[in-house]
């Protein structure tokens, strides 16, 4: 299943440029889910249907679903406590009713990750469009999996689970409960769920779709936008500019000379980093079929949102001993702004306001961090092999 991941700046028009797609997908006979957390349903008022926690048929070969979080949020509160009775009542803590629990921030964007695992593991679709937050809650949401299965293995190793026999004997000598069974299993199954999502993330059948209007504002949010995604090893594979206005009648002296100015300037500027597709402005707000076809949005470019950071290995330039150079992509990345940091196996990679801790291939980590340079948007880290730990050659 292909999968198309859609975010922007936020009032870029997004979830229309989102139902658009499915729509103009659905019509070509694909069959076609589209998903939104957006509290209100603005995907609905695009679609011209109401949409809701349930999947709905809008259309021949459509369905569109808005997950309802509160509803997940309660029963995975409700199944915590009933699992975790004994070390409640050891805290003396007392238990929430379901009725009195309202979803904390970030339960929207939990529900999302949650149904686009159980949409594409259903495969009863063959294009899932999904209608991601503005740009930073999406990468946010975009790194969730990734670093939550980090912190679970730092919290909970899969060695230590070796010991489970031992627990009930450790618990009487230390004179507290030992974690129980349960906390473990529910944190494999989390690490597997979790993986499940980030597998659809990195999958070569998914994309990730930039949505901004053209301008100052919107020149900036797309130049932050990449650097974040090149980050996380993306690249979209088309920055939708949403709602251009007609050049034909700014003329000289008309309120919309200065406008169609500034958007020019700014595709002009994407143009030259990214394959860029324009989606004029009807002049009001897209209701319905009608006007999302007049959008004549694209579906499928075809070009992969993944990027490879590779690997490269050669003489050093003093001609001593041979380096290893981790070449990573972050174009708009400014020098001064980078930040690395080697922690055992990992390298902390900050980027402005953005970071990212990114285990090592295995052959760096038999090395030593030996420099770094940004050159023509692409960061190259040299690595020099540990004399203490490679192999020696005879």
């Amino acid at each position: 299943m292909r999968t198309i991941l859609i975010t922007g700046p936020g009032g870029s028009g997004r979830t229309t440029v989102a139902a658009a797609t499915a729509l103009t997908a659905a019509k070509g006979g694909t069959r076609t889910l589209v998903l939104s957390a957006d509290r209100t349903d603005t995907l609905g008022a695009a679609l011209g249907a109401r949409t809701g926690a349930a999947p709905v048929s809008v259309a021949p070969n459509l369905t569109a679903w808005r997950p309802d979080a509160a509803t997940g949020f309660r029963d995975d509160l409700a199944a915590f406590q009933e699992r975790a009775a004994s070390a409640l009542e050891l805290l003396g803590a007392s238990r929430l009713d379901p009725e009195e629990v309202t979803p904390l921030p970030g339960a929207e964007e939990l529900a999302l990750l949650r149904a686009l695992r159980d949409a594409a593991l259903a495969e009863a679709h063959e294009l899932l469009v999904v209608d991601l937050p503005a740009t930073p809650q999406a990468l946010a949401l975009l790194s969730l999996p990734e670093e939550l299965r980090r912190y679970l293995r730092r919290l909970l190793p899969p060695e230590r689970q070796a010991a489970r026999a031992l627990r009930p004997v450790l618990g009487r000598l230390a004179g507290v409960p030992m974690p129980a069974e349960w906390l473990y299993e529910t944190a494999t199954r989390w690490d597997v769920e979790l993986a499940a999502v980030a597998a659809v993330v990195a999958d070569k059948e998914t994309v990730v779709r930039l949505v901004a209007e053209p301008g100052p504002g919107g020149a900036d949010a797309v130049r932050a936008a990449g650097l974040a995604l090149a980050l996380r090893g993306l690249r979209p594979d088309l920055l939708i500019a949403n709602r251009v206005l007609p050049e034909t009648e700014a003329a000289a002296g008309s309120w919309l000379a200065g406008p169609v100015a500034q958007q020019r300037k700014a595709v002009e500027e994407w143009e030259e980093a990214y394959d860029v597709r324009h989606v004029a402005h009807l002049g009001r707000d897209p209701r319905g079929a009608d006007d999302l076809a007049a959008l004549a949005v694209p579906v499928v470019n075809g070009t992969a949102s993944t990027v490879e950071w590779p690997v490269t290995d050669g003489p050093a330039e003093d001609g001593g001993s041979r380096v290893f150079v981790w070449h990573i992509p972050l174009p708009g990345a400014v020098r001064d702004d980078l930040d690395l940091i080697r922690r055992g196996d990992e390298l902390v990679l900050t980027a402005g306001q953005f970071r990212r801790i990114v285990p090592l291939p295995s052959a760096l980590r038999r090395c030593t961090v030996d420099g770094a340079a940004l050159r023509d948007g692409e960061l190259r880290i040299r690595f020099a092999p540990d004399p203490d730990l490679w192999p020696r050659t005879r």
